[in-house]
């Protein structure tokens, strides 16, 4: 029989914010996924790039002027910050899976620690390009 109390019951915790907490590790859990696909993307970017090289002088001139285009160095800025992040943060799931840092804390820590890492890390990368 159907339940007769459907209006009384509580929505679910992600939509009200007495019940849940938005914490790091839901983050980072979504970035990781995310990243994953940005990933996947930024490959096909590259890979189109490679053709276009393969193709000739026309189809090169193109896509380079694509990748190399104001919003093209955003993108691929973004790309290598998702390899960094997605990079730091597998490391945090190695870690995890040898069965250490799983407490609150230091989940916390290291999440922040993935999220700072991989902004220090693709800064670094940028200055360094630039540079030479």
């Amino acid at each position: 029989m159907a339940d007769v109390n459907r209006g009384n019951r509580p929505l679910s915790p992600f939509m009200l914010g007495k019940y849940y907490r938005f914490q790091i590790s839901s983050l980072t859990s979504i970035l990781h996924r995310i990243t994953g696909v940005a990933m996947g993307g930024a490959a096909l970017l590259v890979v189109w790039w490679f053709l276009a090289a393969a193709t000739g002088p026309a189809a090169f001139a193109r896509a380079d002027w694509v990748l190399t285009s104001w919003l093209g160095h955003l993108v691929l800025i973004g790309a290598l910050w998702a390899l960094f992040y997605h990079l730091l943060n597998g490391i945090r799931h190695l870690v995890w899976d040898a069965g250490h840092g799983f407490d609150l804390e230091t989940a916390a820590r290291t999440g922040k620690g993935a999220l700072i890492g991989s902004a220090v890390l693709t800064l670094l990368t940028v200055i360094i390009v630039a540079m030479g």
